[in-house]
């Protein structure tokens, strides 16, 4: 979106090494309390909102529609956990961000927004970011007119309220020799001080008094992002740790296999992966910009007349990393997109697809990644460590009771 630079590919022949509803189940360790539909947007919190600085944002309380993590019975299959994530976030003409909740409050999902800060800032107050080893006020994926930065509040604030995650995708999206593969700790740092400052204080910076406060404390809520290009990540996680964020989702062409941790174990790292490319013999990173850049050599304008064929192939590709995933060692699958039109929207039209095929099957939680680290940290660690073993593809041999049962979890 809004020119949005090169992402990190697994290209032609390279390979890297529900129903959604989350309804009550024990057996899974998930359960939901009885919160308003997931289409419903609250219009009040059960406190009065305590306003946070300049009142661009506020204490609300708790988050709206959060399941609570149990642990998985003795023995039990995992729930298929789905992880969709947006990068970017914001709203502009095509209405995307509103589009994919929509999708969601459809399915019952959570997702996961990974919202630039610069998307809150105006063009006209550019000179307030400075980006590490950048000119004041760079960018290379620009800035929002002042009425999407309008509307982008907006879906962010109504998002929060309906169970989804405001993560961050930082600010200027610098990719390449002279980008955020070469900034140091310190300078991820002040990139994130940054994009957290330009979210908690757009009511000065924009003028807007029309618009309510985002509905909860960012500097609390902000608990993992991803990074631009997917690079950057071996000097953002001592920062990431410093600020205890709970995950890092900037790890390209990850195998599906139940999710480790990083940084001394204080970080649980969830990568994009590598799944079964539809039509070919090799695999593709599972976001939208590696499928057109496969398809069309990375023009997002390319021949017309393939696009029902890519739309279709796109889909299936998403449903055969689900499949893969879903039939064997129910690792959680990890999908990650952009706000595009690219090749005429094929893309966003095969998420859709793909979201709808995906909560026909059961035991199928489409979660945010804050609300999976959470069911991750109630399972027991042996379990956890048993679950591991499995490669992709791969079933417990003997089934799940005798995989996860108690000697199993004994011998992990």
């Amino acid at each position: 979106m809004n020119g949005i630079s090169r992402r990190r590919l697994l290209t032609a022949g390279a390979t890297a090494g529900a129903l959604g509803a989350l309804s009550a189940c024990s057996a899974g360790g998930w359960s939901v309390g009885g919160d308003s539909p997931a289409g419903e947007t609250p219009t009040q919190q059960a406190r009065p909102a305590r306003p946070i600085g300049d009142g661009s944002t506020a204490d609300t309380g708790a988050q709206p529609k959060q399941p609570t993590a149990t642990r998985l019975a003795e023995g039990a299959r995992p729930p298929q956990f789905v992880v969709f994530s947006w990068d970017g976030a914001g709203e502009l003409s095509n209405q995307l961000f509103s589009r994919f909740r929509k999708v969601a409050a459809d399915h019952g999902a959570a997702m996961t927004f990974f919202l630039s800060g610069i998307y809150t800032l105006p063009e006209s107050k550019k000179h307030l970011y400075r980006p590490p080893r950048h000119a004041v006020g760079a960018s290379a994926i620009g800035y929002l007119a002042d009425r999407h930065i309008h509307a982008t509040l907006q879906q962010v604030r109504s998002a929060w309220l309906e169970g989804h995650e405001i993560g961050t995708h930082f600010n200027g999206h610098f990719c390449g020799a002279d980008g955020v593969r070469n900034w140091a700790p310190a300078e991820w740092r002040s990139e994130i001080d940054q994009a957290v400052r330009f979210v908690t204080e757009w009511r000065t910076n924009t003028g807007f008094t029309d618009l309510e406060p985002l509905p909860f404390d960012y500097r609390k809520e902000l608990i993992g992002g991803r990074t631009p290009c997917l690079e950057g990540q071996a000097a953002l996680l001592p920062t990431a740790a410093a600020l205890d964020w709970k995950y890092d989702a900037s790890s390209p062409g990850g195998l599906q296999i139940w999710p480790g941790t990083v940084q001394g174990g204080r970080i649980w790292d969830f990568p994009l992966q590598s799944i079964p490319f539809s039509g070919h013999s090799f695999q593709v990173l599972s976001m939208d910009y590696n499928m057109m850049a496969n398809q069309s050599a990375g023009n997002p304008l390319g021949d017309r007349s393939q696009y029902d064929v890519w739309r279709a192939q796109a889909r299936d590709t998403y449903l055969s990393g689900f499949r893969r995933a879903y039939e064997s060692n129910r690792a959680p699958f990890f999908i990650g997109n952009h706000f595009e039109r690219w090749n005429g929207g094929i893309y966003m039209d095969a998420v859709e697809e793909a979201i709808g095929r995906m909560a026909e099957y059961d035991d199928v939680r489409f979660v945010s990644c804050k609300q999976l680290v959470a069911w991750l940290e109630a399972q027991d660690p042996a379990v956890l460590r048993r679950l591991r073993t499995l490669v992709p593809g791969q079933a417990p041999a003997g089934g799940w009771a005798e995989f996860l049962g108690a000697a199993g979890a004994r011998s992990a």
